[in-house]
This record gives C-alpha cells, sequence and structure tokens, in this order.
C-alpha cells in the first residue's frame, strides 16, 4: 500500500499568518491533535500539535531551571524556549520542516517514520504542497475497510489453503509438525510444537484468514530439553505431564 491509498486528502490545515489561539480553536473544534502549518500558496511549514501547547506561559508550565544549569544549556537555547512558551504566531511554535512523504511512499516507510521519529502524523506533499496527510486514525481507518472488503465466506477448502498459505510465509512456523482441519469455517489446530511462543502466532495467522468463524487451538507442546509435554484440553486449555 502507498500512501495515497490511506491519506486523508481534505486536510484541516492553519494559515502561517494565523495566531497560537487560533490554532488552539481550530484544533479543539475539530477534534484533531495536530494542524499543518502553510502559507498562502499552500507550501508546507511546519507542524503544529498538541505538544506545543504544553509549555506555555498562559499556563505557568513553562520550563525553570536553576542559574548553573541555564549557563551551562547556553543563551540561543534558552531564547529558543522562550519564543516556544510566549510566541504568539503559528509560526513561533510549529516545528518547521517536518518529516514528510509524497503520496507514492510505501506505507511501511510512512509507518517507520512515525515510530523512529514518536510522531502521529505525516503530511503528504507534492511539489512542496500539501496535498493530504496520514496520521494514526487513518491506519485505524485502514485496517477497518479492509476487515470490511476481507469478511467474505469461503468454503472449508479455501480456508484450510489460505491458513496453510499464511504459515507457510513465516519461518516461526512449524507447518511439517501441525495439520490444519476445517470444518464449518472453524479451523482446528493440530500436531506438535517446540516453541509455546509459536501457539499464539498460529492462532492469528488463522484468524486472519478471511471467512474463519473461530478457531481451535489442539496443539501438544513438547520442551525439546526437558520433554515435558503440555495437552491441551477439551476446553482449550493446557494440561502438563512430564515424560
Amino acid at each position: 500500500m502507498l500512501a495515497r491509498d490511506v491519506m486523508t486528502r481534505k486536510v484541516i490545515s492553519v494559515a502561517s499568518d494565523a495566531s497560537v489561539m487560533q490554532a488552539a480553536a481550530l484544533m479543539l473544534k475539530h477534534q484533531i491533535s495536530g494542524l499543518p502549518v502553510i502559507d498562502s500558496s499552500g507550501i508546507l511549514l511546519g507542524i503544529v500539535s498538541e505538544g506545543d501547547f504544553l509549555r506555555r506561559a498562559e499556563l505557568g508550565t513553562q520550563r525553570r531551571r536553576a542559574r548553573w544549569l541555564e549557563f551551562l544549556i547556553g543563551p540561543g537555547r534558552l531564547a529558543n524556549e522562550y519564543v516556544h512558551a510566549c510566541g504568539r504566531k503559528v509560526t513561533e511554535i510549529m516545528t518547521p520542516n517536518p518529516h514528510t512523504a509524497t503520496e507514492t511512499t510505501p506505507l511501511t516507510e510512512v509507518v517507520e517514520a512515525m515510530e523512529r521519529h514518536r510522531i502521529k502524523r505525516v503530511p503528504v506533499v507534492c511539489g512542496g504542497r500539501l496535498v493530504g496527510i496520514v496520521s494514526r486514525a487513518d491506519l485505524l481507518r485502514a485496517v477497518a475497510r479492509l476487515e470490511r472488503a476481507t469478511a467474505t465466506v469461503a468454503t472449508d477448502a479455501e480456508i484450510r489453503e489460505r491458513v496453510i498459505a499464511e504459515l507457510r510465509k513465516q519461518s516461526w512456523a512449524p507447518l511439517g509438525l501441525i495439520n490444519v482441519i476445517v470444518r464449518d469455517r472453524t479451523v482446528d489446530l493440530q500436531g506438535t510444537i517446540t516453541d509455546d511462543g509459536a501457539r499464539q502466532a498460529l492462532v492469528v495467522a488463522a484468524e486472519n484468514v478471511p471467512g474463519v468463524r473461530t478457531v481451535q487451538d489442539h496443539l501438544v507442546w513438547v520442551e525439546p530439553v526437558s520433554g515435558m509435554t503440555v495437552f491441551p484440553d477439551d476446553t482449550g486449555a493446557t494440561s502438563a505431564s512430564a515424560s
């Protein structure tokens, strides 16, 4: 998937000449946690978010440090913090030069940028102009759309083929040691695993196949070193015995 597949195209933004209070009011009105800042021609200049309102002079939450620490930090950084806490224009408190994507940026790269830089949204630009935005909410909506799109009824044989095909892609899946049985869209996992960590992963792999109603776990775990064997009971719980 690409950024254009999930991005919001009608982006709520704020003009670069807007005040801090106007930006705050806009965020509250639309119940969003961040706004792209654009100039009169639509060029992206920065991002203003809820985090920019944490250290504000109006709230008395601006940073205060001991004199000796201020000396170590230096006047440049202190001046920047003062502007951020007391600035009246949105351009004075925004994060300039934000991380961006294009419409053809793979969605994996967008998510990696979110994780790496600990950000909640990535503006999408074309020639510097704002054309969309990918937020965490957009990712949630994309997951919901895909879930609805794949919620189709499949035959038991098709479900079994899809479960096995998914397991073949996974290096952790002990495909040669387990059997996948499907009856009335219920997947029954049987066989032996040597790492109990694979149990939940096998269940999840089956649950994600379109058309599956439920998954039954009848896997037996054999601990390779001690030989301890854990048998599932009829309720899906497990009981252990030494061998």
